[in-house]
């Protein structure tokens, strides 16, 4: 037991300075993109004064390790600062009503994004693992070849593709499912779950393929194990050979796999997020690239990248769990 905790203890730390790494990059590589937002704000006609007046205003002028060593400390207490727009709106105005940290405008679209991401998995993931099991039943027959070469069609096509396809089929020509996602707080579960369903079969068809087909590789890489033959010898069934007795030692690769797809769902929903106009920290972070609010980009590039560690390190931590020789390394 102490040494499982000890080899958590070890991921939780690598993590925590993976994390620290990213950070930095992604604050040297947000605040090195071109164009200024003081400038893009005044438009052509902006006097130098007032563009530094207003740099001033935001912290602009400041040093780029000051300002980073700020951002830092601010975000270690869950203060992810202010956004640059809403700034520029309460100076022009001498008011601050209606003004919003970026915690607060990113809260509601991660809430969605998470709403999205969940939707998808639910229908992913045992559409996925059941293809999978049975892919490796029937392997080299006419079910197999066809499911391979589904999976890898809808893989191989580009995301935007296939939400356009899916668009024409399911909301033009035969309108069952609404073609945009208008999502607003306090929408009933039931018109909520309607509105998300095209884009969550979207992402489905993209992460179903990685799924199936390291859930049909770990199985298959089994069933030449000595003990899945004398399974076989002893006359049980092909389908409980493979449940019963793979499955379980096939399961570290399977979540591997199941959690970099979960974390590509968090991270890598921003193209079908924009095709379907979903109101996700996609959508989001795509309008605030647009006006260089370099506060809320930051912001949803470190949530995805805290996502996608976080998920990893959850698929490593039980991977080593379910399989004792990963416990006792030698």
């Amino acid at each position: 037991m102490q040494s499982v905790i000890r080899i958590i203890l070890q991921r939780l730390a690598l993590g925590l300075l993976t994390l620290f790494v990213v950070s930095i990059v992604i604050f040297v590589a947000v605040n090195s993109l071109p164009g200024d937002f003081a400038q893009a704000l005044l438009g052509q006609g902006a006097t130098p004064e007032a563009v530094a007046a207003i740099r001033t205003s935001l912290g602009l002028d400041q040093p780029m390790v000051t300002r980073y060593l700020g951002w830092l400390a601010g975000a270690l207490h869950g203060d992810l600062g202010s956004s640059f727009a809403q700034a520029n709106f309460t100076t022009f105005t001498g008011t601050t009503s209606g003004a919003k940290t970026v915690a607060q405008q990113i809260a509601p679209r991660f809430a969605n994004t998470m709403f999205l991401a969940g939707v998808t998995a639910a229908i992913a993931v045992p559409i996925a693992v059941t293809l999978g099991l049975l892919a490796a039943l029937y392997r080299n027959s006419v079910f197999d070849r066809a499911v391979n070469i589904l999976t890898l069609s809808s893989i191989s096509s580009p995301e935007f593709f296939v939400a356009y396809i899916l668009i024409l089929f399911l909301a033009v020509l035969n309108p069952i499912l609404p073609s945009l996602s208008n999502i607003y707080e306090g929408m009933a579960f039931s018109d909520r779950l309607d509105k998300t369903l095209l884009p969550a079969l979207t992402l489905t068809l993209v992460v179903t393929a990685h799924m199936m087909r390291m859930t049909r590789a770990a199985i298959i890489n089994l069933l030449a194990s000595p003990y899945i033959e004398m399974a076989r010898l002893k006359g049980v069934s092909p389908l409980r050979v493979i449940v019963r007795h793979a499955l379980p030692n096939a399961l570290a690769p399977i979540i591997n796999v199941v959690a970099l797809n979960l974390a590509y769902l968090i991270t890598g929903v921003v193209v079908v997020e924009v095709v379907f106009v979903y109101p996700g920290i996609g959508q989001l972070f795509v309008d605030s690239v647009k006006i260089r609010d370099i506060p809320v980009v930051q912001a949803c590039c470190l949530i995805f990248a805290s996502a996608y560690i976080l998920l990893n390190l959850t698929a490593d931590i039980l991977s080593i769990l379910s399989n004792p020789r990963l416990r006792h390394p030698k």
